[in-house]
């Protein structure tokens, strides 16, 4: 990985839902191998923390930008602010993005359109206007975090699994489209992650859960890894490994039978 990320060193990155968990992780990680990082989020304290925290070990530059990114103005701000700043990305990792667990019947409809807009209308969104640049340079990154949802139904995470199954589909096309000019797209698709993700989707703990727990250095390291070699996707970790391939060789109404029962 050193020799492929020595190219990125000096460059600027793009991290989207940077406050907290994975985003946070990857802009650390980023920073570390030398990267400068303009980290969009909603909370400011929190990017101002992150801010200081890499400056002061990482030695690279941090911009904050505080954003919401659920709605189509955000987006556009976010494109415009780093625009406007001078800055041209080499990298972007779509991270921003949120879980609702519960009865479809009984979750919150602007809820659930909030995180429909985020996972998926805000993340081509941001595809499109980012890629347009790197394509017009001819080099770039792009990091679209999905996941191991996105490979079943998953009862009781029914619109959440959909959304990211359009991440993962859509990554993989872009991926082909891009090919010969410069850019790359690799989805990662985490399993269960030690985030705030079970707690903001309103999910209490289980068995499996505790058991699958991945911490999110472990699952970045991956996710980078696999986008400096270009690759198309990857699957962080043994288990989660074995659990997709299995989905794989039994019928989809199993395998939503068992995702249900999981997560009990």
């Amino acid at each position: 990985m050193a020799r492929h990320a020595a190219a990125l060193r000096g460059e600027w990155a793009v991290v989207t839902g940077a406050s907290s968990g994975l985003g946070r992780e990857f802009a650390v990680q980023l920073a570390r191998m030398g990267m400068h990082v303009a980290a969009a989020a909603r909370r400011t304290d929190r990017l101002e923390t992150l801010k200081q925290e890499i400056e002061g070990s990482c030695g690279t530059r941090v911009t904050p930008v505080t954003v919401d990114l659920s709605t189509d103005e955000g987006v556009r701000e976010l494109h415009r602010t780093v625009t406007d700043a001078g800055i041209e990305p080499l990298v972007l990792v779509n991270n921003a993005g949120f879980g609702l667990h519960g009865g479809f019947l009984s979750i919150d409809w602007e809820r659930e359109r909030s995180m429909l807009n985020l996972d998926i209308v805000s993340l081509v969104h941001l595809t499109r206007l980012f890629a347009s640049d790197m394509a017009a340079r001819g080099r770039g990154y792009i990091v679209q975090v999905a996941s191991i949802a996105a490979y079943q139904s998953a009862p009781r995470y029914a619109s959440y699994a959909a959304a990211k199954a359009f991440v993962l589909h859509h990554g993989g096309a872009v991926h082909h489209e891009l090919r010969g000019s410069g850019v790359s797209v690799t989805v990662v698709s985490p399993g269960v992650t030690a985030t705030e993700f079970q707690e903001v989707a309103g999910q209490e703990p289980t068995l499996y859960t505790r058991l699958a727990m991945m911490p999110a250095d472990r699952v970045v390291r991956a996710g980078l890894s696999a986008m400096v070699r270009r690759r198309m996707s990857v699957v962080p970790g043994l288990l989660n490994k074995v659990s997709m391939a299995f989905v794989r060789l039994i019928p989809r109404s199993l395998a939503a039978r068992a995702a249900r029962a999981m997560m009990r």
